[in-house]
């Protein structure tokens, strides 16, 4: 059904060279209490007059961001009989989920220079400027990120799980765990041809808590002290219930 309803947008469109029309299965992922993730399907179709004579097949690169933040990565060692913080360096910026969905290897669907162009890959991803001058080994640090956020389930590479029909329908699923950070999160869609990009289309997933989860968080950030007090008539109403709960049983 996705298929057939982008295929007729498709058609309706005025043609030019190769474009992306594309769509989401939901737009918005709300958090909630019992939250376990969610998966996003990413369907769309190709609008073209005709290949150029001798290009080589058509390649579809989906990638998904979450919000980008700086982070800290520290680097621990053993010393004095504890394990302690020696290093520490600032990645600039970092998305918070990223996930990459490729039609086949990726290499074979974009170059090294279109994918420093374009950011698609991990690392190209992840901003990191510069390390203070005592770290020798900075990359190492945010090779560290990625492993950790790849651990996690918040870094995701899938080549080869773009379906791609005759060069004019994609599809593909987005897996997004249950750790999501709120905002805004940038939905990619690349049409390659001989690992050049040669059309870009881009939407968003907005992402929010909703209902006691979102109610908790605004308390706690925005009146951080009614929170407070709130978490401790809960601790005390606990104790107090738990101790006649026993002593009723005692009883």
């Amino acid at each position: 059904m996705f298929r057939l309803i982008i295929l007729l947008i498709a058609l309706t469109l005025p043609a030019h060279s190769e474009e992306v029309v594309a769509g989401l299965s939901q737009n918005r992922v709300a958090i909630t209490a019992n939250f376990d993730g969610s998966d996003i399907l990413i369907f769309g179709a190709v609008k073209r007059e005709t290949p150029p004579p001798g290009s080589g097949p058509l390649q579809v690169i989906v990638t998904v961001a979450g919000p980008s933040k700086p982070v800290t990565v520290r680097r621990k060692d053993w010393r004095y009989g504890i394990w302690i913080n020696v290093e520490a360096v600032e990645v600039d910026l970092a998305p918070s989920f990223y996930s990459i969905a490729t039609s086949a290897p990726m290499e074979d669907v974009i170059t090294n220079v279109e994918d420093e162009r374009y950011k698609v890959s991990i690392p190209q991803a992840i901003r990191s400027v510069g390390a203070p001058e005592g770290v020798k080994d900075a990359a190492a640090f945010t090779e560290a990120l990625i492993r950790i956020r790849t651990n996690a389930d918040l870094y995701q590479l899938k080549p080869s799980t773009v379906q791609l029909d005759q060069e004019t329908l994609f599809q593909t699923s987005v897996a997004m765990p249950s750790n999501l950070t709120e905002g805004n999160y940038t939905t990619r869609i690349f049409l390659t041809r001989n690992g050049k990009v040669v059309d870009v289309h881009e939407t968003q997933i907005d992402v929010r808590k909703v209902g006691l989860e979102a109610w908790l968080y605004n308390l706690a950030h925005e009146q951080p002290l009614a929170y407070g007090l709130l978490s401790l008539f809960i601790a005390i109403s606990a104790g107090w219930g738990a101790s006649a709960i026993f002593r009723y049983i005692k009883a």
